[in-house]
């Protein structure tokens, strides 16, 4: 008989659009520079509903797996090498779900240390389980790439989504003068976190630039959107600005772009968990997000539903009907 101590409960998608198996697996051993992570909470993106129903080649992972991006817990176990995390440290991070990685709708993972900070003090697993993607994407944009400034005038394309109004709270920590867009449903979310909101469905690209810059352009605008939406971007920014997207596929004229000798950067943050490189600066990047929020300038909106590893389906289908109002975060332990 097996031992049941070394076992654990995991979600595991057999085929691409299947319905997840709530099966018995072997607990993971961590290797070199690994911890065994006792999972709390499972954030829940887009993206993962991309994963699942095999439409995402970008976000390469090979079945049957375990998905899920973004975890919080509890270090259970410390592998070789590790020398910042003891058992019983709780942690956060975006560890697994791509590139053949285990993700975190399971009872453990073993994850890279790398890629793991402290939960903030003053979160809840839930609240921290929200962040790391988003807030990954958004620092990469506004900081790593566009180095944004105190009074900097910075514009948030689909402001109250999750890496947006993660963004906003970013932007507006820099000492930044933010504004987002929004449909006007979904205003509050932009307008609680301090920005100027701007219902794209009423306002034109030319009317916002007149009335919030007269006319000359935001410094920096970060993208979550994309589609003509970049197209917009291209033209809201300023002569000399900075356009940023986390969407950036597609075909686009860069002329807009290019008559005012703006720049244009992508973020793609899946990258250290598909190739390995740079996955010290993720961990970098979560400890800020630790400062930020227990200095009460970081605050992730979160859906009040509940989902545990029995209606992970409901949560996933929610987002497909985009059905949501803040991240879905499942429930592990």
């Amino acid at each position: 008989m097996a031992d049941t101590r070394q076992q654990m409960k995991a979600l595991v998608l057999e085929t691409p659009g299947a319905d997840f198996t709530l099966s018995d697996r072997p607990r993971p051993v961590p290797t070199d520079g690994e911890v065994l992570v006792r999972i709390v909470a499972s954030g829940v993106n887009p993206l993962d509903t991309k994963i699942r129903a095999g439409v995402a080649a970008h976000a390469r992972h090979p079945l049957p797996n375990v998905l899920g991006m973004d975890l919080a817990g509890v270090v259970d176990e410390v592998g070789p090498g590790v020398t910042n995390f003891r058992i019983g440290d709780e942690v956060y991070g975006m560890t697994g779900g791509v590139g053949g990685h285990q993700g975190s709708l399971a009872q453990y993972a073993a994850v890279d240390a790398r890629l793991l900070a402290a939960k903030p003090s003053n979160l809840s697993m839930r609240e921290a389980a929200a962040l790391p993607l988003v807030f990954i994407t958004a620092w990469e944009g506004l900081v790593d790439r566009a180095k944004v400034a105190r009074g900097q005038k910075v514009l948030i394309q689909g402001g109250s989504g999750g890496v947006g109004h993660v963004a906003i709270q970013i932007a507006q920590s820099f000492g930044a003068d933010v504004y987002a867009t929004s449909s006007q449903s979904r205003m509050a979310i932009v307008e609680r976190f301090g920005a100027r909101g701007i219902d794209y469905a009423s306002v034109s690209v030319d009317s916002y630039v007149q009335s919030f810059t007269g006319s000359e352009g935001f410094d920096l605008v970060y993208d979550n959107v994309g589609g003509s939406v970049l197209d917009d971007s291209f033209k809201a920014v300023k002569r000399f600005g900075h356009v940023v997207s986390a969407l950036g596929w597609g075909t686009h004229s860069l002329a807009p772009l290019s008559f005012k000798s703006a720049t244009y950067s992508g973020i793609f943050t899946l990258l250290p968990l598909l190739t390995g490189v740079g996955r010290d600066h993720y961990g970098d990047i979560l400890r800020e997000a630790t400062r930020l929020a227990e200095n009460g300038q970081l605050v992730p909106v979160l859906d009040p539903r509940s989902f545990s590893m029995d209606s992970v389906g409901a949560a996933y289908a929610a987002i497909e009907a985009n059905d949501v109002q803040g991240k879905l975060v499942v429930d592990i332990a």
